[in-house]
């Protein structure tokens, strides 16, 4: 399968969220804010421009070092697979469900065909989201500096004589 590889540069926008799931796998989940920025000629400066937000999912050893590293704010670059999403949330049914991406995705929050865009109960709103599976996080040091702290994983231990383990 053909993979969108990408390597984006921002700020985390959100506190990452941490959780295990019933499978007993480490996740977490943060928001990153990607702003353009463009040389304004007439003013002899840097401006910035717009500002695009992306999900990032970790997993794994990745998951749990994010929890314990990740701030809001902090500068930060990621590395991994992109990910073009179409959701959908029905008001009446109060729930949320995916959708693969068709078309120009009907913009951000725009209202589905026979939709109510007033807020009534029949209320069907839809969404692109921009998702990246990361497989590296790390600190952005152009703009600071960083102490990194190798996690050791504990290993338990064998005893020759009876072959048992240890923790």
């Amino acid at each position: 399968m053909n993979e969108s590889w990408v390597t984006v540069v921002g700020n985390a926008a959100t506190r990452p969220d941490f959780w295990e799931t019933a499978a007993g796998v480490a996740v977490a989940r943060f928001r990153l804010a990607v702003t353009v920025r463009r040389w304004d000629r007439g003013r002899d400066a840097w401006a910035d421009a717009y500002t695009s937000f992306y999900t990032v999912w970790t997993w794994r050893s990745l998951a749990a070092n994010v929890a314990g590293s990740v701030s809001l704010g902090e500068p930060l670059v990621v590395h991994g697979t992109l990910r073009v999403r179409e959701r959908e949330w029905e008001r009446d049914r109060d729930r949320e469900r995916d959708r693969p991406l068709q078309g120009d995705g009907g913009g951000a929050a725009a209202a589905a065909p026979g939709g109510d865009s007033g807020g009534g109960a029949n209320q069907t709103r839809r969404w692109v989201t921009a998702e990246i599976d990361a497989l590296a996080v790390g600190h952005d040091l152009t703009r600071g500096t960083s102490a990194f702290r190798r996690i050791s994983q504990a290993k338990p231990l064998l005893n020759a004589l009876t072959g048992a383990t240890s923790p």
